[in-house]
């Protein structure tokens, strides 16, 4: 049998997104970001963001088959993003999506986003080992996963129990007057900062808080911290260095999902560790894991930029894999689910 020719469509957020992907090669990738739509606001607004996945739609599918020289006939499946994501902005997606499986009596798959984001590692590093972890690093998800089988068997083994590490980065972002999205702001800021110019805390890594989530993560106190710093230098009169502050950040908050996410590796016997999610864009993390999987002996795979950030790659490497795998399709019928369990791959 052929690999499966699959359309994946994302719109969980402010990317409409739609790919091709045959197998675990890629044959087309287009994505329309809304982001300066919403810069204004300091974040996403969701009635902006629905109506441009409205507007986008079309447009981003139809560019994406014609990349990938196909027809939509020639498509067997087709993989859509079911949540967990932004309501409104997940019933474009799937509502289109559903249109388009119906007219071309097309199977259709209603997929995790989050575990997209494991999935799309393929189209670079090739297939996910047995017992691999993946740390999913987002604006809305922080979260260690052990992953069976990217098809049939993921796992939540911990997550954050306040903010993701992206909105973290984001509230203090707004702190520093940085234009949204504030992280790559703070990335480059901190490149050029003293790592320890300030204390900044790190949850759920001492004493009873740690052995009760060995796993899980905790970062609702760093803006706290940090808040209360500036205000005490502002109080003395002294200057703010915004590199310093930066750099302090993204130190601890790196440090701790690296550690996290190695140990957990450890104690799992994972020999693998997949890193996903747009955060995973960040150069202190990037660089903290790859250095803790050399120490530690674990292959850490960390995707390429343009593979970070949503994408319908994602979603149609994921579909791929349900295909492949002998999955059953979704009921045409099934529904979104904004708060999409992470140990749910694919809605019945």
């Amino acid at each position: 049998m052929s690999e499966p020719i699959v359309l994946g469509i994302e719109s969980t957020c402010d990317e409409t997104a739609a790919a091709v992907v045959q197998g675990k090669n890629l044959l087309s990738n287009v994505v329309a970001s809304s982001m300066n739509e919403h810069a204004r606001y300091g974040g996403v607004i969701p009635e902006i963001a629905s109506r441009a996945h409205t507007e986008s739609f079309i447009p981003v599918v139809s560019q994406a088959l014609e990349d990938a020289h196909l027809e939509l006939s020639d498509i067997d499946a087709i993989a859509v993003s079911a949540g967990p994501g932004l309501a409104g902005c997940l019933a474009v997606g799937v509502s289109g999506a559903k249109a388009l499986a119906w007219s071309a009596n097309k199977p259709i798959y209603g997929i995790n986003h989050v575990i997209g984001h494991v999935a799309v590692t393929q189209l670079q590093f090739g297939d996910v080992p047995e017992n691999t972890l993946a740390l999913i690093v987002s604006g809305g998800h922080t979260s260690i996963l052990r992953v069976g089988n990217i098809a049939t068997d993921v796992q939540v083994i911990g997550t954050t129990l306040d903010d993701a590490a992206g909105e973290c980065f984001d509230k203090v972002a707004r702190l520093l007057g940085f234009p949204y999205p504030g992280g790559p702001h703070i990335d480059r800021h901190a490149q050029l900062g003293d790592p320890h110019a300030l204390q900044v805390p790190q949850g759920l890594t001492q004493g009873k808080a740690a052995a009760e989530h060995p796993y899980d993560f905790s970062f609702s106190g760093v803006k706290t911290a940090v808040a209360r710093w500036i205000e005490s230098e502002v109080a003395q009169g002294n200057e703010i260095n915004v590199d310093d502050v930066c750099a302090a950040l993204a130190d601890s908050v790196a440090n701790v999902l690296s550690r996290k996410t190695i140990a957990a590796a450890k104690s799992f016997d994972a020999g693998t560790v997949i890193v996903g999610g747009g955060f995973s864009a960040n150069s202190q993390l990037r660089e903290a894991l790859a250095l803790a999987g050399e120490r530690s002996g674990i292959d850490v795979r960390i995707p390429e930029l343009k593979l970070c950030t949503d994408n319908g790659a994602m979603v149609a490497m994921l579909g791929s894999n349900l295909v492949s795998a002998g999955v059953k399709p979704s009921s045409p019928d099934f529904s979104i689910d904004s708060s999409m369990d992470l140990n749910r791959i694919c809605m019945e």
